[in-house]
């Protein structure tokens, strides 16, 4: 964990925290960096621990991976804001959106984008990836609701 100062303009000094979870040797499964006013979630490419079941059974579990890491966070599903799905094989574009989108609540889609790739590993079927943002409660700040930054 490391912090850094920063400021917004017309607000108080704030000590940045950057939190890193599950880190390895090359990577974190997820990054959290909270700002003060509010926190960024980034998730880590996650792929199936059961590389034996089909598209749908990868997606699945891949998604409550994600599910898993976002509730450590403090967050869920609705906050997520990007998410990028990498597929072995463009055949299954079909199959892994008919499980992402009973998981995907509604009135929540994230930006998204689905590429063809070739996985780290031909077991993979799917990985995915995303961005989630969690706004601190406003009575949590005494200073009040936050303003837009003028650039």
């Amino acid at each position: 964990m490391s912090s850094t100062d920063c400021h917004d303009e017309g607000r108080a000094h704030h000590a940045m925290e950057i939190s890193r979870f599950d880190m390895g040797e090359r990577f974190s499964e997820m990054t959290v960096v909270d700002l003060g006013h509010g926190k960024l979630i980034y998730i880590a490419g996650q792929v199936a621990d059961d590389t034996g079941l089909d598209i749908t059974g990868q997606t699945r579990q891949v998604l409550n991976f994600i599910d898993g890491l976002l509730a450590r966070a403090g967050a869920d599903k609705t906050h997520i804001v990007q998410a990028r799905v990498y597929l072995a094989s463009v055949g299954d574009y079909v199959a892994m959106n008919s499980v992402w989108d009973d998981w995907v609540p509604r009135g929540h889609t994230p930006a998204r984008c689905t590429v063809g790739a070739r996985l780290i590993s031909s077991d993979y079927r799917v990985e995915i990836e995303c961005v989630a943002a969690v706004h601190h409660r406003m009575h949590d700040h005494a200073e009040g609701p936050l303003k837009p930054l003028r650039g």
